[in-house]
């Protein structure tokens, strides 16, 4: 019951995040979740609508903020967050949905503005160890 709230207050609090921006953010947070399981236990699914499966394999525009993980910079592999890093899925109150791996082609600067980058998107549902957006092949747009 706890986790289902949780679900439902990550969504709420993405959504009203989201309605601020007109990015391809704002189709990428019509996602929602399921119980599943694997050999450590019960975990989160998410089940994208089918406007978000339209997007497999496209290219696309995000637009959004670098966040730092694993205590570093990784010039060609980043984080992007539509919410800036006090509001961010690991540091406020996005939901895992306003988040993408990013890798690049070529590696770029971190700089706390927004940045904007261009890629094929890859859905990922069942590999844990990765977020549920995938920016392959990226390039910096505008810095």
């Amino acid at each position: 019951m706890i986790k289902r709230y949780l679900i439902v207050l990550f969504a709420f609090f993405s959504f009203t995040a989201m309605a601020q921006q007109g990015s391809v953010w704002k189709d990428l947070s019509n996602v929602t979740y399921e119980i599943g399981e694997d050999e450590f236990g019960e975990l989160y699914l998410p089940v994208f609508d089918e406007k978000i499966k339209k997007l497999q394999g496209e290219e696309i525009t995000a637009e959004g903020y670098i966040i730092p993980f694993e205590g570093m910079f990784k010039p060609e592999h980043i984080i992007l967050s539509s919410l800036p890093l006090a509001e961010c899925f690991f540091c406020g109150s996005g939901g895992p949905e306003t988040v993408m791996e990013v890798m690049l082609k070529d590696p770029i600067k971190y700089t706390s503005k927004k940045v904007q980058v261009k890629g094929k998107l890859e859905l990922n549902a069942k590999d844990p160890e990765k977020l549920m957006y995938i920016l392959k092949d990226a390039m910096l747009v505008s810095p």
